[in-house]
Order: C-alpha cells, then sequence, then structure tokens
C-alpha cells in the first residue's frame, strides 16, 4: 500500500512510519519542520527514516494545497497527522490554530475527495471530551462541551469528516489518541518533563496539586491501532485509542523516579486552563472493531522512554 503520511517528522508520525515501512508499505512523507518545539528532534526522526526502502520526504506545509495534491497523488490511503498540538499554546496563537488545525484539516480531506483516494485515517484526540465527566469516555458520549480551542480544532475535524462522507461519500476514520508518550516523545508533554527536571535536579511543575488521573497510552500501542484503521478503513468511524487504565499523575511520577534512581523535588500548582482533572478510555469499540489490544502499562512504558532519554542526550 502507498501511504501519504503528514507530520512524518513528529513522535507518531515517525514511529507509524517506521512500523509500516517495515512491513513493505510505501510511505509518503510531508512536514514542515516547524519550530513549536525543538526542531532538531525532528530532524533527527527524519534521519532515521532517510534511505529507508519506500519512504519518501517533501519537506512542505499542509497549508500548501498544490504541495498537498501532488504527494497525495496515487495514494492508496491517507493518514493525517499534521497538526498543532497542545492545548495551552493555543491561548496565545488562537490564529495559527485554525489556520493548520482547521484550514489545513480542510485542504487534506477536500483533496482526498478530489482524487477519490480510497480512504483517510486521521488524528483526533481525547481533548474533545471536554468537560465531559461521564468515566470512562465512549464515542458516544456527548462532546460539545470544550475546554480548548486545542479540543474545539479537533471536534471541528470529526464534523467536518462527517459530513464528508455524507455529502461526498468520503470515507474516514478519527482516531481519539489518549496521551500518548515513549522513546522520541514530545519535549512538551509531561513525561518528557519530568525526567528532563529530575535528571537535571530541577523541581518538577506538579499541576492540578497532583490530582489528576490520565489515560497513558504507550506509543506502540497507538501504531497499533492507527495501522489496524488503515487496514480496515471503514466508512465514518471514530475510535478511542487509549491505554484503557486510568492512573493517577503521582503514580506516574513515581515511576518516572524509580527510573531515573532520584526523588523529584515537586512544587504544587493549580490546574492550568484548559485541562481537565482526568482522562479516561472506554475502548471496547476499537478492541471490537480493530482488533486493538494495548499491551504495555506505564511500568513497563515509562523506563523505556526514560531509558532512551539517558542514551539519546547523554545522561
Amino acid at each position: 500500500m502507498k501511504i501519504f503520511l503528514t507530520g512524518v517528522a513528529g513522535f507518531i508520525g515517525y514511529h507509524t512510519a517506521v512500523a509500516l515501512l517495515a512491513r513493505g508499505d510505501e510511505v509518503v512523507g510531508l512536514d514542515n519542520v516547524n519550530a513549536y518545539y525543538d526542531p532538531t528532534l525532528k530532524e533527527a526522526r527524519l534521519k532515521m527514516l532517510e534511505g529507508k526502502k519506500g519512504f519518501s520526504f517533501t519537506r512542505g506545509d499542509i497549508l500548501d494545497r498544490a504541495t498537498v495534491a501532488k504527494c497525495m497523488k496515487g495514494c492508496d490511503r491517507v493518514l493525517h497527522l499534521a497538526a498543532l498540538a497542545g492545548v495551552r499554546y493555543a491561548f496565545d496563537h488562537p490564529d495559527e490554530y485554525i489556520d493548520i488545525n482547521i484550514r489545513g484539516f480542510f485542504h487534506v480531506i477536500d483533496e482526498v475527495r478530489k482524487q477519490k483516494i480510497p480512504g483517510l485515517i486521521y488524528a483526533s484526540s481525547s481533548s474533545v471530551y471536554g468537560g465531559n465527566t461521564n468515566f470512562p469516555s465512549t464515542e458516544d458520549d456527548r462532546t460539545d462541551d470544550q475546554l480548548s480551542l486545542y479540543g474545539q480544532n479537533k471536534k471541528d475535524n470529526e464534523l467536518m469528516a462527517h459530513t464528508y462522507h455524507r455529502l461526498y461519500g468520503t470515507k474516514s476514520t478519527g482516531l481519539r489518541f489518549f496521551t500518548v508518550y515513549g522513546p522520541y516523545g514530545r519535549p512538551d508533554m509531561a513525561l518528557f518533563l519530568f525526567t528532563e527536571a529530575i535528571l537535571k535536579g530541577n523541581p518538577i511543575q506538579v499541576f492540578g496539586f497532583g490530582k489528576m488521573q490520565r489515560d497513558f497510552t504507550y506509543i506502540d500501542d497507538i501504531v497499533s491501532g492507527i495501522i489496524a484503521s488503515i487496514d480496515k478503513n471503514y466508512d465514518d468511524e471514530v475510535f478511542n485509542l487509549g491505554c484503557g487504565r486510568t492512573e493517577e499523575l503521582m503514580d506516574y511520577i513515581s515511576m518516572v523516579e524509580t527510573a531515573t534512581g532520584k526523588k523529584s523535588e515537586k512544587e504544587m500548582l493549580p490546574m492550568q486552563p484548559g485541562d481537565t482533572t482526568k482522562s479516561s478510555a472506554d475502548i471496547s469499540k476499537a478492541k471490537k472493531m480493530l482488533g486493538y489490544a494495548p499491551k504495555t502499562t506505564i511500568k513497563d512504558g515509562v523506563p523505556r522512554f526514560v531509558s532512551w532519554y539517558r542514551e539519546y542526550y547523554g545522561i
């Protein structure tokens, strides 16, 4: 299969590209390698993909419709992972979020329609659940109580995909990712920040006074769900991709301390705007329809990340 993958230099994009190439697929990657976080990490991911059989790369932007059209030509699937991620950055940069996450998504899905690509798989987020208090969250829960512009962006993407299916028959699958972590993870995510601070002897910031709960999902499990979605290629579906276990933030921090061999100094802080106190995924639909079966708990996943961090940064 020939797959057009946007955001290929990103955390999830890189790992998915590796898995697709390993099974013999052709990956046409697109990424603008922006500076939302340290581009050197993105360049490092790209360097490991360069030269792999079946991989090609274009340094470009999803806001450039002509580039999107050119890369997509002749592909069997489109995997759209490119986005401006994170909740808090949007407070000061709403225009960028609307451009990239809404207009950029439109460029991709409309080109899928125009070129009659057999299927689109795209990244949504657990953020769409917003203020929902039904736990674990199911795909049928209401998602109209948004707490962040990012969550609203992702909900808009789901609505656009559903509308395109009804109007044009465009096949699409949206994947609501729950707190993804692992080697080569994003530097703005909690695990990266905790590990970096602890190893450097700096205090860690613990928001929500440590009372937050998250469904931490290891990258390999997320990739397995993405690939199953590519292969199943449903007409118009949305799936939760989480671990299916809800963990206390303080337990997560304890795992980092154990893996680093160091105790942390904690700065206990209130919740940040846009955050939710709990995320918890009901993954029964993904299990039934995708054969999704996450295997990695934080007990195994956190030490793997810390080991990677030590090796990559020489600490």
